[in-house]
C-alpha cells in the first residue's frame, strides 16, 4: 500500500475509534499531535512518514483507554491488515512505546529522532490552555475530584504506581504537567513548552487565590 493511502486510511480508522472520546484523548488530540509532531520532525530531520503514522496511532492502545491487555493489539492488527511490513510495524511500536509519560521518577528520554518528535508533540498537548482542559476532562471521566488540600501530590517512581493513582486533578499538575518543560527533547519542544508552562503556573495561582477567597 502506498504511504499516502496508508496514512489516509489510518486517519479514518483512528477517527472512528476516538471521535467520541470524552477523556481528552479524542480525534482532535490526535489531529493536533500529528500536526505538531510533523513540524518538529521537519526541523529535526526525522522520518516524516514514521512520525505521522505513529502520531495517528499513538493512543489507539493507550493503557488509559483500554480495559485489558487483550485490547492492546489494535495498532499491530490494523497495520498487518493493511499489509505493512514487519520492519515498519516494529518501528512504529517502538516509537509509540517511548512516547508515554510513566511517572515523575521514570526516565523516558530518547535518542530516536522520530520518538523525540512525537514525544514532544504529545507532551505539548498536555500543557498550556489545552493541556489544562484535557486534564480536567480526563479527571472527570475517571471520577476524580478537582482538589483536596489534604491529599499531597506523589512523585511516582515506577509506572505501575503512576497508573494506579486516583488523586485529585490538581495533583496531576505537580505529578506530571509541570515536569514536562524540562523533559522536552527538541529545541522546538523546549521553546513552546516554556510558554505553556508559564500559563499553567498562572492558572494555578488564580486557582489557589479563588480557593482561598483571596480575591474577595
Amino acid at each position: 500500500m502506498e504511504k499516502e493511502i496508508l496514512l489516509a486510511k489510518t486517519a479514518v480508522f483512528v477517527k472512528s475509534l476516538l471521535e467520541n472520546d470524552s477523556s481528552g484523548h479524542d480525534w482532535w488530540h490526535i489531529y493536533r499531535v500529528r500536526k505538531m509532531a510533523l513540524e518538529i520532525a521537519r526541523s529535526e530531520g526525522a522520518n516524516l512518514f514514521l512520525v505521522e503514522l505513529s502520531a495517528l496511532l499513538h493512543d489507539v492502545d493507550d493503557w488509559k483507554l483500554t480495559e485489558n491487555k487483550i485490547e492492546n493489539q489494535k495498532t499491530e492488527k490494523w497495520l498487518r491488515e493493511c499489509g505493512v511490513e514487519d520492519q515498519i510495524i516494529e518501528r512504529v511500536n517502538a516509537i509509540i512505546e517511548g512516547v508515554s509519560f510513566k511517572g515523575a521518577g521514570v526516565n523516558t528520554s530518547t535518542v530516536d529522532p522520530e520518538c523525540s518528535a512525537l514525544q514532544d508533540a504529545d507532551r505539548l498537548d498536555a500543557m498550556g490552555a489545552i493541556g489544562i482542559a484535557r486534564t480536567f476532562a480526563y479527571g472527570g471521566s475517571r471520577g476524580r475530584g478537582i482538589y483536596d488540600p489534604h491529599i499531597p501530590p506523589e512523585m511516582h517512581t515506577d509506572f505501575e504506581n503512576y497508573k494506579k493513582s486516583n488523586a485529585p486533578t490538581i495533583n496531576h499538575f505537580y505529578e506530571k504537567l509541570l515536569l514536562l518543560k524540562d523533559q522536552m527533547q527538541t529545541p522546538t519542544g523546549r521553546a513552546l513548552a516554556e510558554i505553556r508552562h508559564d500559563f499553567m503556573l498562572l492558572f494555578l495561582d488564580q486557582f489557589y487565590a479563588e480557593w482561598n477567597n483571596e480575591l474577595i
